[in-house]
């Protein structure tokens, strides 16, 4: 338990040192000069491209069936409205994959007899899926949703998709701690950070009595950072993945037919 508690603590120190660089690199670069009035309402409607753009990112999957749905490729996407912020959150959050995915969770918590209080058979196996459950919608609720309303921030994550690896590979870490304003520019994102440490003290709710302590909300908190960041990491180099083996193996297959 110590170790893990190590490890979630090295990962939100590393995560926010990457965020910070890459604040400090935005906050270098010349701002551009504000709009007119009507060129600020053109910016805020959005073209039918646009809204066509957005509901194909809402389809993205990983391998056909993990989604990734919080992706952008729109360098300047237009702000989501609180409708939609709940609609990103309600779809990454029911979807078939997310239920596969925690009942896999549980089953390895099973194995591994994590939070043993919570027994064996199929009732240690319930309540290790409903806590792992309520992990992932509680924390996408409030990272998703709640606190990017409040806050005015964008949840998706905004691929970079160009430069060197070690470059994206940094910048994908980095962006989630760095929160694209609905309103322009960029800032801390508290979004992603208050939703995990929100869920993670709700946690406390659920978990056995001796799992709820200071030292194990900030671990679960952690865990979740770091979730985040693989999928951002996945978000960002998956496309590269696909066109390169997959998207390769089709040309070659087609140009051996007839």
């Amino acid at each position: 338990m110590n170790v893990r508690r190590c490890c979630a603590t090295a990962v939100v120190l590393l995560f926010l040192l990457s965020g910070q660089s890459l604040l400090a690199q935005d906050s270098a670069t010349q701002a551009p000069p504000p709009d007119s009035p009507s060129a600020a309402k053109q910016k805020h409607e959005k073209s039918d491209e646009q809204k066509k753009v957005e509901k194909q990112e809402q389809s993205q999957t990983i391998l056909g069936v993990v989604p990734n749905y919080n992706t952008t490729t729109e360098k300047t996407a237009q702000p989501l409205s609180p409708g939609q912020k709940f609609h990103l959150f309600a779809k990454s959050t029911f979807s078939p994959f997310q239920f596969l995915a925690v009942g896999a969770q549980a089953g390895i918590g099973q194995a591994m007899d994590s939070y043993e209080d919570y027994g064996q058979g199929a009732e240690g196996y319930g309540k290790r899926y409903g806590a792992a459950f309520a992990d992932q919608a509680s924390s996408n609720f409030f990272g998703k949703f709640a606190y990017p309303v409040i806050f005015r921030e964008d949840p998706r994550y905004y691929r970079m998709g160009e430069g060197t690896t070690s470059q994206r590979f940094w910048y994908s870490l980095g962006a989630e701690f760095v929160a694209h304003r609905d309103r322009g520019g960029k800032e801390f994102h508290f979004s992603n950070v208050l939703g995990a440490f929100t869920s993670a003290a709700i946690s406390n709710a659920y978990y056995p009595d001796k799992d709820r302590t200071a030292g194990n909300t900030f671990e679960r908190a952690g865990i979740a950072l770091g979730y985040s960041c693989a999928g951002n990491i996945a978000a960002e180099f998956w496309p590269d993945v696909y066109k390169k083996w997959f998207q390769r193996a089709k040309k070659k297959k087609d140009s051996g037919n007839p």
